[in-house]
Parts: structure tokens; sequence; C-alpha cells
């Protein structure tokens, strides 16, 4: 997956929390945020100024655009992991609770189907060694 393709499905699921999302969505949409915050930072400092009173108007917006695609990518990827979305609620533990849920997410999710969906990187089978299974000739 890319990062355009990341990007498209977020925005393509917009409020959409049911099904899977692999790794590589969930990372490339934080990377999205995190690029789209520091941009609109800068640009909201030019314009507005730094100082403590100053207008966050760019990057509130943008905060405000992305706020639920970011918590449905969230929850599809716990989906991911056979785990309801209702475990985002560890957000509302300042620190620890992001911590878990950046650790959740990092981890592999579930391979084949789960019960919320297909996997999202196919039911690829794995790999044997030849001769290991004792199904060919000796």
């Amino acid at each position: 997956m890319t990062f355009q393709d990341a990007i498209r499905i977020c925005f393509s699921k917009y409020i959409e929390i049911s099904g899977r999302a692999q790794r590589a969505e969930f990372w490339w949409w934080v990377l999205f945020i995190l690029a789209g915050n520091l941009l609109f930072s800068f640009v909201d400092g030019a314009l507005f100024g730094t100082g403590d009173g100053s207008i966050r108007g760019l990057g509130g917006l943008f905060g405000l655009a992305t706020l639920l695609p970011s918590i449905c990518v969230a929850g599809r990827r716990l989906h991911d992991r056979d785990m309801s979305a209702w475990w985002l609620l560890l957000w509302l533990i300042p620190l620890v609770g992001w911590l878990i849920i950046l650790i959740i997410c990092a981890l592999e999710g579930t391979k084949g189907a789960n019960r919320f969906g297909p996997d999202p990187l196919g039911d690829v089978a794995t790999p044997t060694v030849a001769g290991a299974g004792g199904d060919g000739p000796s």
C-alpha cells in the first residue's frame, strides 16, 4: 500500500469503522496527520503570529477535518487485531492509554478472516520448505 492509497482509503471511509485496516494504512495515515499538523503549524505561525493568544485557524480546521477518519482508521486497525474499537477509550487515559493503543496498532493483525472481516492483506498461504513435510519423493 502506498501513501496515496492509504490517504484515499481513509478519506473514502470517512466515518466507516467496520472492516479491517492493515498496518500500512494506519501508519501512512499517522504520517499524513503529523506532516499536516507540522505544515499548518508553520503556516498558522507565519500568517497569525506565534504568541500565546495567536489564532490557529488552518491547523484547527485540518484537525477537525481529520478527527473522524483518524478515529475510524484506528478502530479498523484494532479490528485487524480482532479487538473491538471500544478499546479506543483507552485514549482517555493520559499518556499510558495512548502508548497502549500505539503498541497494539504496531502489532501484526490476525491472519485470515476474523469476526470483523477478511484479512486486508489477503489470505496468503505460508510457504513451506520443500521436502520438510514428507510429501515429496525421498
